[in-house]
């Protein structure tokens, strides 16, 4: 009789252990998940950056002469932004790519120039990364390159680029890349250094055009990129002090006293 009882009240401490353990889990897992435009979209990317101007393009060594070119071109997904939208002012990112040979052949598309690279600081902890892409059915396949906190570059596979017209790719971030530490701050936030866009040595690296006079130009292999968005979780739990942990107020309190003032 008696071991029936202390098993009965060392079920109930486990139980109730389990159950307070839950909340903890609850707490510390609790997210509160958000859609947010990075770049190549209607509006200004999240920072109030101006979303054309900034990015440049780079191709492998077998890039044809002058090739790749980027542009922008008065062109949508219709399912984002409808047939004829308020807004007059959208555009595309258009990358036009020309090789000399078949080959595993790339373009980089990234923030900034080629004398100044940049990259986007994603905000929150990242879950997914959402764009449209628009394709003329060739056998490339993106990649995206994002940088975490410690600086490590990471390669995501974005997927093939097989089919016609527009589509939305997205994927999910692995919990491999690191988002967040031990110690506060604890939120670490990733950027994005730049998606590249392969070719595979099977597929044709010229368009085919019937037109005797056709430049190069019209031969080139072109894509089109549009409203680049991150799912991404932005919840922080909130403690006593836990304004201490946020490094504009840490600067600010410590920046005098760090200059020896």
């Amino acid at each position: 009789m008696k071991q029936r009882i202390v098993r009965a009240v060392l079920l109930s401490l486990a139980l109730l252990c389990l159950s307070g353990t839950g909340y903890l889990f609850a707490d510390e897992l609790t997210i509160n998940l958000e859609s947010k435009t990075v770049a190549l979209s209607a509006e200004k990317d999240f920072a109030g950056k101006e979303l054309f101007g900034a990015w440049d393009v780079l191709g492998s060594k077998f890039s044809s002469k002058g090739f790749p070119v980027k542009t922008e071109i008065k062109a949508w997904p219709v399912a984002v932004y409808g047939s004829n939208p308020e807004n007059p002012n959208i555009r595309s990112l258009g990358v036009a790519m020309l090789y000399d040979r078949k080959e595993y052949n790339w373009v980089d598309i990234f923030p900034g120039t080629k004398a100044e690279p940049q990259e986007l600081p994603l905000p929150g902890r990242v879950k997914m990364l959402d764009m449209w892409v628009w394709s003329g059915n060739y056998d490339y396949y993106l990649e995206a390159f994002v940088r975490d906190f410690k600086g490590i570059v990471h390669t995501v596979p974005m997927g093939n680029l097989n089919f016609v017209g527009w589509k939305n790719m997205r994927v999910n971030i692995p919990d491999n890349i690191p988002q967040s530490k031990k110690y506060l701050p604890r939120r670490e936030s990733m950027s994005l250094v730049k998606f590249r866009l392969w070719t595979r040595p099977t597929e044709i690296v010229t368009a085919l055009v019937n037109d005797p006079k056709a430049t190069d130009m019209d031969k080139a292999v072109k894509f089109y990129f549009n409203n680049i968005k991150v799912l991404t979780d932005t919840f922080e739990t909130l403690f006593d002090g836990d304004t201490l942990s946020r490094p504009e107020v840490v600067k600010d309190a410590w920046g005098a006293a760090g200059n020896g003032k």
